[in-house]
């Protein structure tokens, strides 16, 4: 058995999805070892689980510093020194300079509330509902410069009902979301999932599409 993987986390707001990440460490089916819960806000309710839970925490204020490359700089130094093998984005709502990506390429995961490439940015949940479509889902992926734009790894699917609003569709997504960035994780951490030069790979294999998740997990898209 391959050692637990050394993740760290980055949120700005109330770290559901980090909950869903201890959770499933807590229960057994995530092998991960949390070296760092990291902010750009000292009040978020992410810091106050990672607390909880014994995670060392770090604030670090944008406003402390000249401008964004700077602080990303600062801040994924302090990754770097936390041990951590792999990155997750769990609500972290800045844009990260390509200088403080670049050493982390294949190493750095976010997760996106909408079925990317659609709707990259803020107010996914509005804008599908404004578009008409008749899906909407959340994408985890490897990060890039590109904003929500990174090699994209899976994704979870729910129809819009008629009745849905902003409100409903985000509610009913978010469970979704706490199964589908555990089940990511959980195939780096097994080492069984990889960023190559050929594009994302799971068991040596490259996806044709992103991996879909299903009430039994993860499954190919082309299987289903």
């Amino acid at each position: 058995m391959p050692s637990p993987l050394k993740i760290a986390v980055l949120a700005s707001g109330r770290g559901s999805n980090l909950a869903a990440l201890i959770a499933a460490r807590d229960a057994g089916t995530l092998p991960v070892e949390f070296v760092l819960v990291a902010s750009d806000k000292a009040a978020a309710g992410a810091l106050r689980l990672a607390e909880a839970a014994g995670i060392p925490t770090l604030t670090l204020d944008p406003r402390a510093f000249p401008d964004r490359r700077s602080y990303d700089l600062e801040l994924f130094g302090r990754v770097q020194a936390s041990g951590a093998q792999l990155l997750v984005l769990a609500g972290f709502m800045r844009v990260i300079d390509g200088a403080a990506l670049a050493p982390w390429a294949g190493r750095v995961l976010n997760i996106h509330p909408s079925l990317l490439p659609k709707y990259r940015g803020l107010h996914t949940h509005r804008r599908a509902l404004e578009a008409g479509d008749a899906e909407h889902g959340a994408s985890v992926h490897f990060v890039t410069a590109e904003l929500d734009g990174g090699p994209l790894i899976a994704q979870a699917r729910l129809a819009i009902r008629p009745g849905d609003d902003e409100d409903s569709l985000a509610a009913r997504l978010l469970p979704l979301e706490h199964r589908l960035l555990p089940a990511v994780v959980n195939l780096i951490a097994e080492r069984r999932l990889a960023l190559t030069a050929a594009g994302v790979a799971l068991d040596g294999a490259p996806l044709r599409a992103p991996l879909r998740l299903t009430d039994t997990g993860l499954q190919r898209a082309e299987s289903l």
